[in-house]
C-alpha cells in the first residue's frame, strides 16, 4: 500500500517542477495568462452584476453602468484579512452567480409565460418544461438539455465564486491602488446618483443586483401572504350553498359541453399573419353551423395565464376565482368551492365526464370538477402517433368522446369538460382532418405526421411559428365545429374558449391576455338568455366586443341560466 501511495503521489511534484521550469522560461506568457484570467474574472462578475431580467433589457448600454455592489464588495474585501477575505469572496461570488441564474429564469418565464419566475412556486414547472421538450423534441434532447442546464447553472455559480476570489486576491496584492480606485469609483457613483446622470437614457449609477435581491425578497413575502388571503377568498362563494334544484334550471335537458382550445388567443384573430386564415375558418364555420341550425355568440375573456400553464386558465374559468399561480391552484383544488362543472353534478340531473387527452398520470382534480368519469390519454383507444406534445389529434379525441359517451343511450343528459390539445406548441407537426368514418384507432394519422414539419424547423423561426400556430387553431376549431354539425342535436349546447394566448414569440411582446369565448346552440332560448351580454353574433368576436376577466364568467353564466345565489355559510 505504501508503495502504491508513493507511486500515485510521485508525479505531482514532478508536474509542479515542470510547470515552474516552464514558467521561468516564459515569464511574459505567464504574466499575460494571469492578466487575461483576471480580466475575464472581472468581466464575468460585472456581467452577472448587471444581468437584466428581461430580454428587452439585454442592451449594450445596460453593461456600461457603474455597479454599487462592485464598489462595496471591493471595499469589504480590502478590509478583511486573507482567510475571511477568501470566505467572503467565494460566498459573495456564489450569490452573484445564483442571482444571475434567477435573472435568466426570469427572462425565460417572461418570454414564455408573460411573468417572472417565482422562487417559491415555480420549481415544479421546470419538470413540466423537461416533459414538454421530451414530447416535442425526443427523450435524448430532453435529457441532454436537462443535464446541460444543470451543468451550466453549477458552472456559472462556481466560476463566479472563483472569479470573485481571484479579484479579491488581486485587490489585496495592489492594496494602495485598489483603495484609491475604490474611493474614486464610490465618489463617481455618488455624484452620478445625486445629479441623475445618464447615458443612453439609462442611469450611469447602478444598484441592479441589490434591487434584484429586494425584488426576490418581496416576491417571497407576497407569495406567502397571498396563500392565506386566497384561502379566505376561496371559502367565500356566492353559489356555495345553492341547492342543486336551484342551479341552471334553464338548461335542464341540455347536453352541455365546456371545451378548451389550447392557446386559442386574441392574436389568432387579430394578428396580420395569422388572422386571415383563422378569420376565414371562423366565417366558414359560422355559416356551416347556421345551415345545420346552430347559432353562436362570442366575446372576450382575459385569461389568468399567458403562454402556458393551461390548468390555471381552466380552473379560473370554471371556479370563478383568479388562479394565476400554482399555490392558488393547489389551494382551490383542495377546497369545496363550487366549480361550474360541479354545479351540474350537484343538480343530479346530468351525467358528468371529462375528456383529457393531455393527462398522462393520476388526476385528483377530478373531485373538484365534479366529474363522474375522466378519460385520459390512455383511455380513448388511440393507436396512432403523437403530434409533438399532443398525444392525439383533436378530431380523434372528439370522435372517441362520441363513441364512448355522447353517442350512448342514457337516462340523463350529459355535461362534459373537454380539453383539445392539437394547438399546443411547438405547432409542428400539425394533424389534418380526415373523413370521420376513416378515423378508426387513429393509425390513419401516421402518414400525416410523417409528412408534417419537424419541431426543430419551427421552434427557432418566429414567422414559421406564427404561421403554423394559425393553422393549428384552424384545425382545432374546424374539428370541433364539424363534430357539432355531425353529432349535435337540438339539445346540444357548446361553450368553447381559449385557455390563454400563445407565447410572446407568436403573440408579440405586448399582446393582451384576451381569449375568444363562444356559446353555440340550436335552441334560441339559450342565446336569448345572454342577450344582455353584448356579445357578437357568430364565432368571431368583434374587436370592441365586451372583455371580462375570466373569473367573472362562472357567476354570469350561472345567473343567466336561472341559478339562485346562496353564499357559503347561509
Amino acid at each position: 500500500m505504501a508503495v502504491l501511495t508513493r507511486l500515485r503521489l510521485r508525479p505531482v511534484p514532478r508536474l509542479r517542477q515542470r510547470i515552474a521550469r516552464w514558467s521561468g522560461r516564459h515569464p511574459g506568457v505567464v504574466r499575460a495568462v494571469r492578466v487575461t484570467v483576471t480580466a475575464l474574472s472581472a468581466v464575468l462578475v460585472y456581467v452577472c452584476l448587471q444581468m437584466p431580467n428581461t430580454l428587452g433589457g439585454l442592451r449594450p448600454v445596460e453593461f456600461l453602468r457603474l455597479p454599487a455592489e462592485a464598489i462595496l464588495g471591493a471595499a469589504v474585501l480590502l478590509s478583511l484579512p486573507p482567510r475571511p477575505r477568501l470566505v467572503a469572496a467565494a460566498s459573495g461570488g456564489a450569490v452573484v452567480g445564483a442571482l444571475a441564474v434567477l435573472d435568466i429564469l426570469d427572462i425565460g418565464f417572461d418570454e414564455y409565460l408573460g411573468r417572472h419566475f417565482d422562487i417559491v412556486l415555480d420549481w415544479g414547472l421546470l419538470d413540466d418544461a423537461q416533459s414538454y421538450v421530451r414530447d416535442a423534441m425526443g427523450p435524448a434532447v430532453a435529457v441532454g438539455a436537462a443535464v446541460g442546464a444543470v451543468a451550466l447553472v453549477l458552472l456559472l455559480i462556481v466560476l463566479t465564486a472563483l472569479a470573485t476570489v481571484r479579484l479579491g486576491n488581486a485587490l489585496a496584492r495592489h492594496r494602495d491602488r485598489a483603495l484609491l480606485g475604490t474611493l474614486v469609483s464610490g465618489t463617481v457613483w455618488i455624484t452620478c446618483t445625486a445629479f441623475g446622470l445618464q447615458f443612453g437614457a439609462v442611469p450611469i449609477a447602478s444598484d441592479r443586483t441589490a434591487g434584484a435581491l429586494r425584488i426576490q425578497a418581496h416576491r417571497v413575502r407576497d407569495t406567502l401572504h397571498d396563500e392565506a388571503a386566497f384561502a379566505r377568498e376561496a371559502e367565500a362563494d356566492a353559489f356555495g350553498a345553492t341547492p342543486g334544484e336551484e342551479l341552471v334550471p334553464a338548461l335542464r335537458g341540455k347536453d352541455m359541453l365546456f371545451t378548451f382550445v389550447e392557446s386559442y388567443g386574441r392574436s389568432a384573430i387579430e394578428d396580420p399573419v395569422m388572422a386571415p386564415g383563422v378569420d376565414r375558418t371562423l366565417t366558414a364555420d359560422t355559416e356551416a353551423l347556421a345551415k345545420a341550425g346552430f347559432h353562436a355568440r362570442s366575446g372576450w375573456l382575459t385569461s389568468a395565464t399567458y403562454g402556458g400553464s393551461s390548468w390555471l386558465g381552466h380552473s379560473t374559468f370554471l371556479s370563478g376565482l383568479w388562479i394565476d399561480n400554482q399555490q392558488r391552484y393547489r389551494t382551490v383544488m383542495a377546497s369545496d368551492h363550487l366549480s361550474l362543472t360541479k354545479a351540474f353534478a350537484r343538480t343530479g340531473a346530468w351525467d358528468t365526464v371529462g375528456v383529457m387527452p393531455g393527462v398522462q398520470k393520476g388526476w385528483p382534480e377530478q373531485r373538484f370538477y365534479g366529474l363522474d368519469k375522466v378519460y385520459n390519454a390512455f383511455q380513448l383507444g388511440y393507436r396512432g402517433p403523437k403530434f409533438s406534445w399532443s398525444t392525439m389529434p383533436d378530431q380523434y379525441a372528439l370522435e372517441a368522446f362520441q363513441r364512448l359517451e355522447h353517442g350512448r343511450k342514457r337516462d340523463k343528459p350529459l355535461m362534459a369538460e373537454i380539453i383539445l390539445t392539437s394547438s399546443h406548441q411547438p405547432w409542428a407537426p400539425i394533424p389534418k382532418t380526415v373523413g370521420w368514418d376513416e378515423l378508426g384507432d387513429g393509425s390513419v394519422f401516421g402518414a400525416i405526421r410523417k409528412a408534417g414539419r419537424k419541431p426543430a424547423d419551427v421552434v427557432a423561426d418566429s414567422t414559421a411559428s406564427r404561421q403554423e400556430y394559425g393553422k393549428s387553431i384552424q384545425y382545432s376549431v374546424t374539428s370541433l365545429t364539424q363534430w357539432l354539425r355531425r353529432y349535435g342535436t337540438d339539445d346540444t349546447v357548446l361553450v368553447f374558449l381559449g385557455d390563454h394566448q400563445p407565447i410572446a414569440r407568436v403573440s408579440g411582446d405586448h399582446a393582451s391576455r384576451d381569449v375568444p369565448v363562444s356559446i353555440v346552440a340550436k335552441d334560441p332560448e339559450v342565446l336569448d338568455a345572454i342577450d344582455g351580454w353584448g356579445w357578437t353574433d357568430g364565432l368571431r368576436p368583434a374587436h370592441d366586443a365586451p372583455v371580462w376577466k375570466m373569473d367573472s364568467f362562472r357567476d354570469r353564466f350561472l345567473t343567466a341560466y336561472g341559478s339562485t345565489p346562496r353564499p357559503s355559510g347561509e
